[in-house]
């Protein structure tokens, strides 16, 4: 876990009985952040996509007006065999991080929470989350939802960012400027990378710019940094206001799931 200190919605500082209590309210919410520990070029740290979820997250829970919505530690461990050329990166067998994902809402749900929203912060992990969704939808006596929390308020980012199409990839300009905004201290001064070459047409582009095709390569046939985008033109400044967007609107999910289930 990543934050210094628990807040009062941090299941992890809380004692069972206050877990339990928060659970009976009316619409009750748990909170899962899903990462990855895995190599994000010479300039970032391989926790990375743990660490931008977990404040995510965070940030979008301190936007909710006293809503019994409660955030579990983050699952630190993603899919992530695309990155092993690299080194650093340590990844679970995709059935294995699904099943892992399954217990933890399934006995988030025995405790007696209304809804489990599932965020994600690694896009390897994204089909999973969508698996993870129907498998434990299907049998369980609560509503389970999920997102990739970068696939939120895409429009907005969209019109904040200053590189082209391409630049906010894998250690880019947006998961740098918000590192910079977030944990200055881990972010090096090399940042070595190269612009998205997809060689289909229907391929993704960047984090924001997902195309319809699927397609497996290791991340070391598009870059030899490891990073891919233009994280020359990130800044805390303009981490801050990707923070901001994404928090509000991953707030307003939030309390549409408490809503719809109360």
């Amino acid at each position: 876990m990543f934050h210094e200190t628990l807040s009062q919605n941090d299941w992890a500082g809380m004692t069972y009985s206050e877990i339990r209590e928060t659970a009976r309210a009316d619409g009750s919410v748990v909170v899962v952040p899903v990462g990855s520990v895995e190599q994000h070029g010479h300039h970032l740290p391989v926790a990375t996509d743990t660490i931008l979820v977990d404040a995510v997250v965070h940030g979008g829970v301190e936007h909710l007006d006293d809503l019994p919505v409660l955030v579990t530690p983050p699952v630190w461990t993603g899919f992530s065999p695309h990155h092993l050329p690299f080194g650093g990166t340590l990844s679970l067998d995709f059935a294995h991080l699904q099943a892992v994902l399954e217990d933890v809402a399934h006995t988030a749900i025995e405790n007696g929470f209304d809804a489990v929203c599932f965020v994600n912060g690694h896009g390897g992990n994204a089909s999973l989350i969508d698996a993870v969704v129907s498998t434990t939808g299907v049998e369980a006596d609560a509503e389970v939802v999920g997102t990739t929390y970068f696939q939120l308020a895409t429009d907005e980012i969209g019109a904040l960012r200053e590189s082209e199409i391409g630049g906010m990839a894998h250690g880019g300009e947006f998961e740098t400027s918000l590192m910079l905004a977030l944990c200055p201290e881990l972010v090096g001064d090399d940042r070595e990378a190269h612009l998205w070459d997809e060689q289909y047409d229907w391929g993704g582009q960047d984090l924001l710019e997902g195309g319809p095709l699927s397609v497996y390569r290791g991340f070391d046939e598009y870059s030899e940094s490891g990073a891919i985008g233009a994280p020359e033109l990130a800044s805390a400044e303009q981490g801050e206001r990707f923070y901001e967007v994404l928090t509000e609107e991953l707030a307003a999910l939030l309390t549409a799931v408490h809503e719809h289930n109360r």
